[in-house]
């Protein structure tokens, strides 16, 4: 399984709000946290492209914890250029953003999220959030295996 160290990629432009998660998800260790301050320097992570060009796409994080109002490319887009393509699309992503339309959470499902969390607004309350949902993702899923991301789908039988 290519899981780049079992690395969590955040994926969110508030300094604020990335301190409090890497200080939340400090309890796993073995995880550790790139973060990304928009969505085309996510993008250039995952794929591989830009800044990152060396990186070896192959290594996918664990998990993405992923904002929508981001800026350069908005954490839709994001969503949706990880969902249309095989080498990322298996990855499980958790929106958490601030933002409380209806019509963000019907087009983060329609997309393929796994989870659209509201960031809570008390600093007790998001620290918990965050650690519940590293316990969840990190500790308790079990990651998708790597035959999951081939270019060629297992026949529907």
């Amino acid at each position: 399984m290519a899981h780049g160290k079992d690395e969590l990629l955040l994926v969110d432009d508030d300094p604020s709000d990335v301190e409090l998660t890497v200080h939340a998800l400090k309890q796993h260790p073995n995880h550790p946290i790139h973060v990304a301050e928009d969505g085309k320097e996510a993008l250039d992570y995952l794929f591989g492209r830009g800044h990152f060009a060396g990186r070896n796409a192959e290594e996918r994080p664990r998990i993405i914890l992923l904002d929508l109002k981001l800026p350069k490319v908005n954490g839709l887009e994001v969503l949706k250029e990880i969902r249309a393509d095989v080498r990322t699309r298996a990855i499980p992503v958790v929106i958490m953003t601030s933002s409380k339309e209806v019509k963000d959470l019907v087009e983060a499902y329609r997309l393929g999220v796994n989870a659209f969390i509201q960031k809570p607004v008390s600093f007790d309350e998001f620290r918990k959030v965050v650690k519940d949902i590293g316990a969840f993702w990190l500790d308790d899923v079990q990651p998708p295996p790597a035959e999951v991301f081939g270019e060629d789908p297992p026949p529907i039988c």
